[in-house]
C-alpha cells in the first residue's frame, strides 16, 4: 500500500486531484431516467413493512410487472429513498420456485435508474434489487450524523434492512451462495466493502471501475470532490460546454463527514479500517467469488486500474482466487467502450459478467 504523504504536500495533492477528477467527472456521470408508470398499471408482489422499512405506497412507480419501484422510509436514513426492483419473466407463472439474487450498487450523482443502462443487468434467471446509494452516499455509515443530507447510515440500511426486506417479501434463495452484490465506481467500492463487511450474506462480488483502494491519495481526492460537490461546482462555473451534463452530489457537507479526516496527522484511522484493499480485509473474501473490471483510459479509469491491480496482487499474496479483467482501451471488449469511465463500457462488462454470475448460481444449486 503506498504511505500517505505528509499532511501539507497531501493537502496540495489533494486539491490538485479534486480539480482534476471534478472536470473528469463532469463528462463522464450519466443518470439514466427510467420509466414512468402506465394508467393500467401491471399488479406487482404484496411488500409487508418490516425490518424497520416504512413503505411510501403512493410513490410505488410500476413500469411492467416485473419491473418497480418502491419507495420507503428508514430510521437509518433522512428522507425518502427508493428501491429499483427487476424480477425474471416467469416470476409470477412459476409460484413454487425461489430465485437468487443480486444487488447493484450504483456510482456517484447517479439513482436507482442507472441500472436501465445496463440491459444484462435484468436476467430471467435472477432476481436484481437496485437501492438508492445516495448521490455521495458511499455505501457508509456516516461520521457524522449533523450534516446538511441528516441521517446517513447508507450501510446499515442496505445490509440491516433491504437485504432482509427483499427476502422477506420475495420468493429468494436467502444463503450467501445465491447472493452476490455488484457495483460500479463509488458502488464498486461499496460491493467489495459490503462483501468483507457481511461474507455471510455474500457469496459473489464485482467491482467495475471501482474506488476499491482508500490508500491511494487520488480515490481519497474523489470522495473528498463528491462531499464538497466540486464536480457539480466546476461544472457551471465552465464556459467550456462538455455537453455531458452536470454531476450534482448535493448539498455541500464537511470534508470529514463521511470517513473522518482524509489526512494521517489528523488521524485517518477510518479510511484505513474500511479500505477494501487492506490486506486484513482482503482476507475476509477468501471463500468468496471475487471478480473486477475496469478500463485504463482517461483521469478516472486510469487510476481505478491502479486501485484493482493492488487489490488483485494482494489477493493473489493471499492467496486468494479472483478474476479480473483489465480491458484497457475498450476495444476488446465493445465498440461503445473507449476504455473511460462511461456505461458505454458498463453496460458491455454487465453483459460479460452476468451470465458467468448465473452459472455460478447454478453451480451452488
Amino acid at each position: 500500500m503506498r504511505p500517505i504523504r505528509p499532511a501539507a504536500a497531501l493537502r496540495t495533492a489533494l486539491r490538485t486531484a479534486v480539480v482534476t477528477f471534478a472536470a473528469a467527472v463532469a463528462v463522464a456521470v450519466t443518470t439514466v431516467t427510467g420509466p414512468v408508470a402506465a394508467a393500467d398499471t401491471p399488479v406487482i408482489p404484496e411488500f409487508t413493512d418490516g425490518q424497520g422499512l416504512t413503505r411510501v405506497t403512493a410513490a410505488t412507480q410500476v413500469h411492467s410487472a416485473t419491473d418497480f419501484t418502491l419507495t420507503v422510509t428508514t430510521p437509518e436514513l433522512s428522507g425518502q429513498h427508493r428501491i429499483r426492483v427487476f424480477l425474471p419473466g416467469d416470476y409470477y407463472t412459476a409460484p413454487d420456485k425461489r430465485w437468487p439474487v443480486t444487488y447493484f450498487l450504483h456510482g456517484g450523482a447517479g439513482t436507482v435508474d442507472d441500472a436501465a443502462a445496463a440491459p444484462a443487468l435484468r436476467d430471467d434467471r435472477m432476481i436484481t434489487v437496485v437501492p438508492d446509494g445516495g448521490l455521495k452516499g458511499w455505501y457508509a455509515n456516516w461520521k457524522m450524523q449533523n450534516t446538511a443530507l441528516g441521517k446517513a447510515n447508507w450501510e446499515n440500511f442496505h445490509l440491516r434492512q433491504v437485504v432482509p426486506f427483499i427476502d422477506a417479501n420475495l420468493r429468494t434463495l436467502a444463503d450467501r451462495d445465491h447472493r452476490a452484490v455488484v457495483g460500479l465506481s463509488m458502488g464498486g467500492y461499496g460491493a467489495l466493502h459490503y462483501a468483507q463487511a457481511r461474507p455471510d450474506l455474500f457469496g459473489h462480488v464485482a467491482a467495475l471501475s471501482g474506488a476499491v483502494d482508500l490508500g491511494l491519495w487520488e480515490v481519497r481526492g474523489v470522495v473528498l470532490a463528491t462531499e464538497l460537490n466540486l464536480p457539480h461546482a466546476m461544472c457551471t462555473a465552465s464556459t467550456s460546454g462538455s455537453g455531458g451534463g452536470c454531476p450534482d452530489y448535493g448539498p455541500v457537507v464537511d470534508s470529514d463527514a463521511i470517513f473522518g479526516s482524509p489526512y494521517a496527522l489528523f488521524d485517518d484511522r477510518i479510511w484505513n479500517e474500511v479500505n477494501p484493499a487492506s490486506p486484513a480485509n482482503l482476507r475476509t473474501l477468501s471463500d468468496t467469488g471475487v471478480t473486477l473490471y475496469t478500463g485504463d483510459r482517461g483521469l478516472i479509469d486510469s487510476r481505478t486500474a491502479v486501485a484493482s491491480t493492488n487489490v488483485k496482487n494482494r489477493l493473489d499474496q493471499l492467496g486468494i482466487p479472483s478474476r479480473f479483467v483489465n480491458y484497457g482501451n475498450g476495444g476488446s471488449l465493445s465498440p461503445q467502450c473507449n476504455g473511460e469511465h462511461n456505461y458505454g463500457c458498463w453496460s458491455a462488462v454487465f453483459a460479460d459478467y452476468i451470465p458467468r454470475l448465473a452459472d455460478e448460481f447454478d453451480q451452488a444449486d
